[in-house]
């Protein structure tokens, strides 16, 4: 009896061990890890909402371009060469003369207050601009940031002074006289003749129709910036980081 008493005692004890080795605790489940929420993080969110919300893609403007435009409109404004304005200009050379490739944005407004044709320069190219040059009398459009400066009233009737802020891309545009202006050039007839727009010497020439409400709206040391997409193209305007870092300082809505 005694023996039997045993015998299943330690059957019972293998059991209960097996059981228990083979017994596993539900795990918990783990809450999915939330990404570092950066200021670069915050701020490309905030880039991306805005061309969304201005609807940058629909008017042919590629997120690129805008991306390079307002980086260097806040590190100007870091620096403190703007005006209270919140007017960014672009005039997008990656794109034909033929297409309206200046944009002119209001950002606290997300709105685009004008999309129109602008030229470049004569030797810059012919539809396409393709040729750039920071120096006197070479006819050529000139890569990078621009401050609008004061307006004046020339050959071309009235026009608004430039200040390049790129050095050795742009910053001979006083010297060279690169202003905004009107020119009858730049119209949907000289489109029609030639199968492309008007050429200045240099300058990004407007309409005559619309040259009174360019220079007005974009003048005040407002943002005017000149892309093309090329390799040899650089500016310490377009450091993203000190970027990020003034616009969440300073605009209250990028956490929106």
């Amino acid at each position: 009896m005694r023996k039997y008493i045993l015998g299943i005692t330690g059957l019972l004890s293998i059991a209960f061990c097996l059981t228990i080795s083979s017994f596993k605790p539900t795990e918990k489940s783990e809450k999915p890890k939330q990404g570092n929420i950066t200021t670069d993080s915050i701020y490309m969110n905030y880039i991306n909402t805005l061309y969304v919300a201005v609807h940058l893609k629909e008017a042919g403007l590629s997120f690129p371009v805008f991306e390079k435009a307002i980086t260097g409109f806040y590190n100007l404004k870091k620096s403190g060469q703007l005006s209270n304005k919140s007017i960014l200009t672009i005039a997008d050379f990656d794109q034909s003369s033929t297409k309206k490739r200046l944009y002119i944005i209001d950002l606290d407004k997300k709105e685009i207050l004008l999309n129109t044709w602008v030229a470049h320069g004569q030797k810059s190219g012919n539809d396409e601009a393709i040729n750039f040059s920071n120096k006197n009398d070479s006819f050529t459009s000139s890569l990078g940031f621009y401050v609008t400066g004061e307006v004046y009233r020339g050959i071309h009737g009235r026009s608004l002074k430039l200040d390049g802020m790129d050095l050795g891309f742009n910053d001979n545009a006083r010297s060279r006289s690169i202003v905004v202006h009107g020119a009858p050039y730049v119209s949907e007839g000289t489109i029609s003749a030639l199968g492309r727009l008007g050429r200045s010497q240099g300058c990004p020439a407007v309409a005559p129709e619309v040259a009174d409400k360019v220079i007005t709206t974009i003048g005040d040391k407002t943002v005017l910036f000149i892309n093309k997409s090329v390799e040899n193209y650089s500016s310490k305007y377009l450091d993203e980081a000190l970027a990020a870092n003034f616009a969440l300082d300073t605009t209250t809505h990028l956490m929106d």
